[in-house]
């Protein structure tokens, strides 16, 4: 019961969301001129408080027009955005749906 309690003692804040054509790098290769859409989520405590450390980052990435597309799905890729930024994410299934969760330096931040 106290484990289900402290879980429910946070909610995930969408805090930014990007769009954009990008390139997705995969292990030694890289994939230009893909367009994405990413939302990110902070966790925020029930005081209205960021939580560092917990997030959620989820999007789409259009794979559809790449004919290896099914081979990506749970593959870890960096999609650079158009800004210059890039985020460490798992492909999801052959759609483009991509997904990264938590913290850590294989996930992109530079805090631990």
């Amino acid at each position: 019961m106290t484990g289900h309690r402290e879980a429910q003692e946070f909610r995930l804040k969408l805090v930014e969301e990007y769009a954009g054509i990008g390139s997705v790098r995969v292990r030694d290769r890289t994939l230009g001129a893909i367009p994405y859409r990413i939302s990110r989520y902070q966790g925020m405590a029930t005081s209205g408080l960021p939580i560092p450390g917990l997030h959620r980052i989820e999007g789409t990435l259009a794979l559809a027009s790449l004919p290896d597309a099914a081979t990506l799905v749970g593959a870890d890729v960096t999609l650079e955005l158009e800004d210059g930024r890039s985020l460490a994410l798992t492909v999801v299934d052959s759609s483009g749906r991509v997904l990264a969760e938590g913290h850590g330096p294989r996930h992109g931040c530079g805090c631990c």
